[in-house]
């Protein structure tokens, strides 16, 4: 993957969050996500001290990525336009971002 896909999300404090990325190669076929992790955190902004971890799980078959957040969690996130991206390592130790965006945090307002 050449270029960084730009996906914006809505997150809800205080309920589980849960999105699940389909990743295509340049030649439009799946990406080989084979011997893979992947990490994701969101932030207030890209160099802000504090960050949120969402867990992450890479699913071969069909290239996808999914992150979540239980809703402990997300009611700690704060609220506003915050920005998360998604990274991967191969098992060659290369780094990659594949995934970006702004995350909108909503109050929730009845929990």
């Amino acid at each position: 993957m050449a270029a960084v896909s730009v996906v914006n999300l809505t997150i809800q404090k205080s309920t589980y969050f849960e999105e699940t990325f389909s990743l295509t190669a340049e030649d439009g076929l799946g990406l080989n996500l084979n011997n893979i992790t992947a990490t994701s955190k969101l932030r207030k902004h890209p160099t802000a001290g504090i960050a949120y971890t969402f867990s992450t799980t890479v699913t071969v078959v069909d290239s996808s990525i999914k992150i979540s957040m239980t809703s402990d969690k997300t009611a700690q996130l704060p609220s506003g336009r915050c920005y998360y991206d998604v990274i991967t390592t191969s098992s060659g130790n290369v780094v990659t971002k594949v995934l970006e965006g702004n995350a909108f945090v909503e109050e929730t307002a009845s929990i």
